[in-house]
């Protein structure tokens, strides 16, 4: 049975964005929104049927089409799993974002600009103020097998196997006092074991190398089921937050309260005390395997780019300690191209664009979206405004602090004040009427990119060096000063239409 829940008991207290401390709390807003939460008691296998499913409600992104943008599903029945439950697409639309950050969708860039910039520290609380202990499975145990105890999904049928697809390792550097927090590609090997892609330059991949280098395991928490600012804010990737910038301290920012974090029960590392579900182990030093060892598929998982990704030959290893969780635990996963990673990866991706262009040329840059097109990665579309003939050039420039600011960064359209840089109609019809292939182009080939991007490759053009080498490109579709007055678009009166359609703006 299929139900969409909303909030209908009018006595209760609602909750709001300052409520949210928790992924309980963030459902309970959620529901009192129409559209914007989905639950299902129909049995679903997590083996690609759950994704399958999703794709069709809700995931959008690159997912190949038929796809949409939907609710954020609850499924209360797993095959094979009694008593689990997933939830997928918490983070699947800048609107349901927005509602959980207490912003509006087009704000979202400055609302986490702000919070970049002031930063509040977590803080330690004991065992029994940690949700997350309510139930403690060690590996030691000869049953134990972390394959029959979460329900971990594959995306595809192609996959490498199951995955934690929003898996928050958190560790710390073995000679300073450094704390990190990045999502990983974590891929279940066996009833302990995971393997875990850490892509080079990431903090805590750093970590894992000093701990190596001295023939030590790295201590690691693996933190499921959390506040949606937890999430966002650990996005933020450098130069925005530098080496030594522990970016749990966003989320405490954005919530005007700090993170509470709680020892591990068997590591010495410690874990996000409201988590759903945290795993607890040790990165091992000097030990990989093939991420596709025990299917062979060849393949990894979809990526955000929309295709499946390549199986990595050689991954390090997680040796698990423990598995603590909640009571009624919920596994909370995404769709790895869907709208969900836009949401992940762009919205800090904007606010860094934003906070660098703005320190750069102040009141010139109105609005950036890190577009669904590009996964929040690949495509940035800026909405500057020209104030007099002296900023005129500066919308390259601001392109080219836009580059620079987010590596990954692969194509930059810029659009004036009067484009909705969200509308992507809008953002065609300016590069439709304003812009000139060959004048209104610059190319900056030999840049690095991502290796994610399959045309990033030499055997797509000769003019790549290597995987992960990028003609980065600025697509000016930005009226010239001196041709303003020609290109002002049609000037409809300005009127109130809910009086004629009121159900229209409910």
């Amino acid at each position: 049975m299929y139900s969409d829940s909303t909030h209908s008991n009018h006595d209760e207290k609602l909750t709001t964005a300052d409520d949210v401390n928790d992924l309980r709390s963030a459902i309970a807003l959620l529901k009192q929104h129409p559209g914007q939460y989905l639950e299902t008691d129909r049995p679903v296998d997590p083996n690609a049927e759950l994704a399958g499913v999703y794709r069709y409600i809700g995931a959008g992104g690159t997912v190949k089409r038929p796809t949409r943008l939907g609710p954020a599903m609850m499924f209360n029945s797993i095959k094979g799993y009694p008593g689990s439950r997933v939830l997928v697409g918490v983070h699947a639309s800048r609107e349901r974002a927005a509602l959980l950050l207490g912003c509006q969708p087009h704000e979202l860039a400055f609302h986490m600009a702000r919070a970049v910039k002031q930063p509040l520290e977590p803080v330690d609380v004991p065992a029994e103020q940690a949700p997350c202990q309510e139930q403690v499975f060690l590996a030691s145990d000869p049953a134990f097998d972390l394959r029959k105890l979460l329900p971990a999904p594959t995306n595809t049928p192609l996959d490498a196997g199951p995955f934690f697809c929003l898996g928050l390792v958190l560790a710390s550097d073995p000679q300073e006092a450094l704390t990190d927090v990045t999502i990983h590609r974590l891929c279940v090997q066996g009833r302990d074991e995971l393997s875990m892609f850490l892509a080079t330059g990431r903090h805590i991949e750093v970590f894992r190398q000093k701990a190596e280098a001295a023939g030590k395991p790295l201590p690691v928490t693996i933190n499921m089921g959390l506040d949606p600012a937890i999430y966002i804010g650990a996005c933020f990737e450098a130069p925005t937050t530098p080496f030594g910038y522990n970016e749990l301290s966003v989320a405490g920012a954005l919530r005007g309260r700090p993170v509470e974090l709680v020892p591990g029960v068997a590591v010495p590392e410690r874990a996000i005390a409201r988590a759903e579900i945290v795993i607890e182990g040790e990165l091992l030093p000097n030990v990989r395997v093939k991420e596709d060892q025990n299917t062979h598929s060849g393949h990894a998982m979809p990526e955000f780019p929309g295709y499946c990704g390549d199986a990595n030959p050689s991954l390090p290893v997680i040796k698990v300690k423990a598995v603590t969780m909640r009571r009624q635990a919920i596994l909370q996963t995404l769709v790895g191209p869907g709208e969900e990673h836009t949401t992940l990866a762009g919205i800090p991706t904007e606010a860094s664009i934003y906070n660098a262009v703005e320190a750069a040329l102040p009141g010139f840059l109105q609005n950036v979206y890190a577009h669904t097109a590009g996964g929040g990665k690949f495509l940035a579309v800026l909405q500057v405004k020209k104030r007099s003939a002296n900023d005129e050039g500066r919308q390259g420039q601001a392109a080219l602090i836009a580059l620079a600011t987010y590596s990954e960064l692969k194509n930059v359209i810029v659009v004036d004040e009067d484009v909705d840089p969200f509308d992507s109609n809008d953002v065609l019809w300016a590069m439709t009427t304003r812009y000139q292939g060959d004048v209104s182009t610059t190319f900056l080939p030999g840049i690095r990119g991502h290796q994610l991007d399959p045309s990033q490759m030499p055997d797509y053009s000769p003019s790549i060096r290597e995987r992960g080498i990028s003609c980065k490109t600025i697509f000016d579709c930005t009226v010239p000063w001196a041709l303003k007055d020609r290109f002002e678009r049609a000037p409809f009166m300005d009127v109130d239409p809910r009086p004629f359609a009121p159900s229209l703006f409910e």
